[in-house]
């Protein structure tokens, strides 16, 4: 590896598992010091674990992002004291998908998905952001997905919610000339 992050500091949420775990464990091994975070201490600690065991550096931080602004900034204040009072990198992984059809979706599904899919990311942005812009930078990855463009049968709710964080990233990215996610 070229150990490119040395010295940077990373949040990646939702990675406990899957595409969430193969960033934090790439970051890791690039040289960033990892902060782990999910619901699951049990998993999160496998994840932190597997990257020490490999000479990375990393913590868990657990965290239910259910979407609340205070939930979100927990989140990033407990990660921003782990890593030594900074956030270099912020990964918005967390997501949930129901894969229901939009007839069988019920009130309560809709608003857990839009809570932890685009409320969790929205706050969580706005708690990291200011400290990234006034420390001179850093850099915020949304995870997107192609659904958001093409839909898919049984997944309009999942495919609604990365088209919101499409739109949010666009706007970010055309504000944060103007300091910290206008």
């Amino acid at each position: 590896m070229s150990m490119r992050l040395e010295g940077r500091t990373a949040l990646v949420t939702g990675s406990t598992s899957n595409i969430g775990r193969a960033i934090a464990e790439a970051f890791a091994a690039e040289g960033a010091h990892v902060v782990v975070s999910g619901r699951s201490a049990e998993r999160g600690t496998e994840v932190v674990d597997g990257i020490r065991a490999r000479g990375g550096r990393a913590d868990f931080v657990r965290a239910d992002l259910d979407g609340s602004a205070a939930a979100s900034r927990q989140l990033a204040q407990e990660a921003a004291q782990v890593l030594g009072g900074r956030i270099d990198v912020l990964v918005n992984n967390a997501g949930i998908y129901p894969g229901d059809a939009t007839a069988a979706t019920d009130e309560p599904t809709f608003d857990l998905v839009y809570a932890v899919n685009v409320k969790a990311p929205f706050f969580l942005t706005a708690a990291v952001a200011p400290a990234m812009a006034e420390a001179g930078g850093g850099a915020i990855i949304n995870l997107g997905s192609w659904v958001a463009r093409l839909g898919i049968p049984v997944g309009a709710l999942y495919s609604s919610t990365k088209g919101a964080m499409e739109t949010l990233t666009r706007a970010w990215a055309r504000s944060s000339g103007r300091g910290a996610c206008g």
